[in-house]
């Protein structure tokens, strides 16, 4: 198997830029919502009530209006990064796909998070269709997230993958965990802002209320569905290192993120959920989300047989 055609530098670094956006605008929409902000600016959209800049703002009106304005940077960013790929590598070459496969998922992003507006799922709404659109809008994050990043991994001149056997179908199991985890993860995070409680004790006691809103009784489910992805988590790293020895440094630094975000959960638990605690727990989940993409698609990559004594032809970067 011949080396993968060699990728400008330029481009990858772009496009690991182009994934640092996108990652604060998710952090920034999370603002939004922790804050109550979704409806600063009406029911007007792309518009700000009726303005393309609005005037006399509001603290609600600025948050929104900042996160919509990112979103039209996000936008430009990513044409750039489809017109680059196109002239910088073949056809055929999966940066392009990649690329391509950016600017849709972040157009479907765009327009479901002007449904959130239009059809008033936002502030103060705790309805149950609320928590459909919000999934919706986690899964289509979740994929943006993904083929931006390996849209830059693939710029790095690292071969495409193949999509079968037992790899492909744990790192399809590890993905759709990590997707429900994020689904489970949301839904609480809104339960925490639609219904706050003074105090821990105060909180538990309105989860397990028989007459508790179902958004509380889904935020019980959020505990052990992290508990159960973190064990897997684990598990598949795990044999992925013993296939594999190559993966060792990504499968412990998406462990190290694991860690790092079960920290976080608890910390966010016992402090009650302040805006700035959800960011970073966000934050923490984003990355091991991306971690793992990683690490499943250097698992993906066809092995090489070479002649004995002979350099490995590529490695998972």
């Amino acid at each position: 198997m011949p080396p993968p055609p060699a990728s400008p530098r330029g481009f990858a670094r772009y496009a690991w830029a182009v994934l640092a956006l996108n990652v604060a605008v998710v952090l920034w929409g999370a603002v939004v919502r922790a804050t109550g902000s979704g409806a600063g600016c009406g029911s007007n959209w792309p518009l700000c009530n009726g303005e393309v800049i609005p005037t006399s703002p509001t603290v609600h009106k600025l948050i929104e209006f900042t996160h919509r304005a990112m979103t039209g940077a996000d936008l430009a960013m990513v044409a750039l990064l489809v017109a680059w790929a196109f002239r910088a590598f073949p056809k055929r070459h999966p940066a392009r796909t990649g690329a391509i496969l950016s600017a849709v998922f972040l157009i479907s992003e765009a327009l479901i998070g002007a449904g959130l507006v239009l059809f008033g799922q936002v502030g103060s709404n705790a309805s149950a269709s609320r928590a459909g659109w919000l999934s919706g809008h986690l899964l289509n994050t979740l994929t943006l997230l993904a083929v931006v990043a390996l849209t830059a991994w693939w710029g790095m001149g690292n071969p495409p993958v193949r999509l079968r056997g037992g790899a492909a179908l744990l790192a399809g199991v590890s993905l759709l965990a990590v997707a429900l985890l994020g689904i489970s993860g949301v839904i609480a995070a809104l339960g925490d802002t639609l219904f706050p409680a003074p105090s821990l004790a105060t909180g538990l006691a309105m989860d397990f209320d028989p007459a508790a809103s179902f958004w509380l009784r889904l935020r019980l489910l959020h505990p052990p569905i992290a508990a159960a992805v973190s064990l897997w988590l684990t598990v598949y790293a795990l044999w992925s290192i013993a296939r594999r020895s190559e993966l060792r440094p990504r499968a412990f630094l998406m462990l190290g993120l694991v860690g790092a975000q079960i920290l976080a959960g608890v910390t966010n638990l016992l402090l009650l959920a302040p805006v700035w605690m959800q960011i970073v727990h966000l934050l923490l989940a984003d990355l091991v989300w991306i971690s793992l993409v990683i690490l499943c698609a250097a698992a993906l990559i066809p092995p090489v047989i070479q002649p004995r004594g002979s350099a490995a032809m590529y490695s998972p970067a």
